[in-house]
C-alpha cells in the first residue's frame, strides 16, 4: 500500500512539474490605425488557421426595452454581406474545407473560421467582409427574426429547466443590464425596426471595438501584409459606444422567490454576488466551484449524491463575468425529497466551507485540476485564437493565457476560506425554488 501511495503521490507532482513546465504560447500584437487590434500566433505543426473576429459587445450593452440585439447579429452577419450572396458565406467557407461560428455572451460577440492553411486569405476577406460590408436591411433582419425567435422558444421558452438563468439573473441584477439574458425578450425582436438594428451595428461593429486574431499554419510577416490589405482601409467608428457604468448595489439581505414551469423534478437555486473576472478575490471564488462541484469527488456532489443520496445532481458554477457576476448552486432533488432537505444539506456544506480552513490535498488537487484546465483550453487552434481574443478584450491583457495560471497557483488555503465567508453568504444571496406547475 505504501509503494502504491508513492506512486500516486509521484504522479500527482511529476503531472503538476510537467504542467508548469510547459512552453509559453508566443504571439505578436499591434493596432493598426482604425483602432483594430491584431494578435498572430504561429504554429507550423498542423496546416490549420483560425481567423477570429471578436466584438466588445453582449448584451449588457443593449437598453432595457430592446433587448438581444447582440446575439441578433451573431446570427444577421452570417446573411451574407455587398459581395457576398444571401445565404453563401457559409456555403464558401465549407468548400475551401473549413468550418465556422459564432457565439455571444453578456460581454462580447465572437465570430472565427477554421480554413486549412492555404485558405488563410479567403478567411481574412470573408471576416474583412463581415466587418465592412455586412447588410441590414428588411429581408435579412425579417429572416432572422424568425430564427432568433424560434431559438428562445427551443433553447429556453419551451425547454425544461431552460428559463432558470433568466429567472435567477432577473432578481439577482436589480440595476444591471446583467438582468436580462443573452437571447433577451422575443417582443424586443418581433417588434425592433429595421433602423434600430442599423443604429446598433454602426455603434459597435467596428475595428476600434473589435480584436483579430489569428493562429495557427502561418507566416508573421505575409499575414501581416494581408491583414492590412484586408482590415486596414475600414474605416474607424466614430461614434459613442454605449458601455454601461451601473455598479449593481450589494444585496443586504436574503431574496427567496418562486418560479413554476412545466417541469417534473423541483429545483433549488442559490445565487451569489461574487467579484468580475480578473479581480483577484475571483480566482479564489472560482477555485471554491471545482472544489464544490468539479467531479464526482468533489465536496456537493460526494455528499448530497452519493453519501446522502439527496440530489440527482448538484452544480456549483462561477458566472464570471466582466463585471461582478454570480456564483450559482444548482439542484435537483432525488425522487421523494423535499426542496427544502435538499436546501438545508447544501447550505452544511458551503458552511463547511466558511467555518474551516481545506485540506492541503485539497488545495493541491485544486491546483491540479486548473493546470489541467489551462493546458487544455489551448488544445486546438479556434479554442487558443478566441482566449487571446478574450483575454485582451476583458482584461487588456493577451499574455494571460501563459500567466493567467500563476494567479491561480497564489491562491491560498487561507484566501479560499476568506473568500467564501466573505461571498457565500446566506443572508445576501437570491434563492429561487423552481417548481413545477400545479397540476389542475
Amino acid at each position: 500500500m505504501k509503494n502504491v501511495l508513492s506512486a500516486l503521490v509521484f504522479l500527482l507532482v511529476g503531472s503538476s512539474m510537467a504542467l508548469a513546465q510547459r512552453p509559453a504560447i508566443e504571439f505578436e500584437e499591434y493596432t493598426l490605425d482604425n483602432g483594430l487590434h491584431v494578435i498572430l500566433h504561429q504554429d507550423n505543426t498542423t496546416p490549420v488557421v483560425a481567423v477570429n473576429v471578436m466584438y466588445h459587445v453582449g448584451s449588457k450593452n443593449e437598453t432595457p426595452d430592446l433587448t438581444g440585439f447582440a446575439h441578433f447579429f451573431e446570427h444577421l452577419m452570417f446573411q451574407g454581406t455587398e459581395h457576398i450572396g444571401r445565404g453563401e458565406f457559409s456555403e464558401i467557407v465549407e468548400k475551401a474545407g473549413g468550418s465556422l461560428n459564432a457565439w455571444t455572451s453578456f460581454d462580447i460577440t465572437n465570430y472565427f473560421v477554421l480554413m486549412p492553411s492555404n485558405q488563410l486569405e479567403l478567411g481574412l476577406w470573408l471576416e474583412s467582409e463581415r466587418m465592412l460590408h455586412p447588410v441590414v436591411d428588411s429581408t435579412g433582419v425579417a429572416i432572422e427574426k424568425d430564427v432568433v425567435t424560434e431559438e428562445m422558444k427551443q433553447t429556453r421558452d419551451n425547454r425544461p429547466y431552460g428559463r432558470i438563468l433568466t429567472e435567477t439573473i432577473k432578481r439577482a441584477f436589480s440595476e444591471h443590464p446583467y438582468q436580462w439574458d443573452v437571447l433577451g425578450k422575443d417582443e424586443h425582436i418581433r417588434n425592433a425596426e429595421v433602423h434600430e438594428f442599423a443604429e446598433f451595428h454602426s455603434m459597435f461593429y467596428v475595428p476600434n471595438n473589435a480584436v483579430l486574431v489569428v493562429a495557427g499554419d502561418i507566416d508573421i510577416e505575409e499575414t501581416k501584409r494581408m491583414v492590412d490589405d484586408y482590415f486596414g482601409d475600414i474605416p474607424k467608428g466614430e461614434q459613442e459606444m454605449r458601455r454601461p457604468d451601473v455598479v449593481e448595489p450589494p444585496l443586504t439581505y436574503e431574496k427567496r422567490d418562486t418560479f413554476y414551469d412545466n417541469i417534473q423534478l423541483p429545483a433549488i437555486i442559490h445565487a451569489y454576488q461574487i467579484p468580475a473576472m480578473g479581480e483577484p478575490d475571483y480566482y479564489a471564488v472560482d477555485m471554491l466551484g471545482n472544489l464544490l462541484s468539479g467531479g464526482q469527488s468533489s465536496r456537493l456532489y460526494r455528499s448530497l449524491v452519493i453519501e446522502q443520496e439527496l440530489a440527482m445532481t448538484v452544480q456549483a458554477i462561477p458566472l464570471g463575468l466582466e463585471d461582478p457576476g454570480l456564483f450559482i448552486i444548482f439542484a435537483l432533488p432525488n425522487m421523494g425529497v423535499d426542496v427544502a432537505e435538499l436546501e438545508a444539506a447544501i447550505d452544511a456544506e458551503v458552511d463547511k466551507v466558511r467555518q474551516e480552513m481545506i485540506s492541503a490535498t485539497e488545495l493541491q488537487k485544486l491546483y491540479n485540476q486548473f493546470e489541467t484546465r489551462k493546458v487544455g483550453d489551448n488544445t486546438t487552434m479556434g479554442r487558443l485564437a478566441s482566449n487571446l481574443a478574450n483575454l485582451y478584450l476583458i482584461h487588456g491583457d493577451a499574455n494571460l493565457i501563459n500567466t493567467e495560471i500563476d494567479r491561480y497557483m497564489a491562491i491560498t488555503k487561507e484566501d479560499i476560506n476568506r473568500a467564501a465567508v466573505e461571498f457565500f453568504n446566506p443572508e445576501r444571496r437570491v434563492v429561487l425554488y423552481y417548481l413545477p406547475k400545479p397540476s389542475n
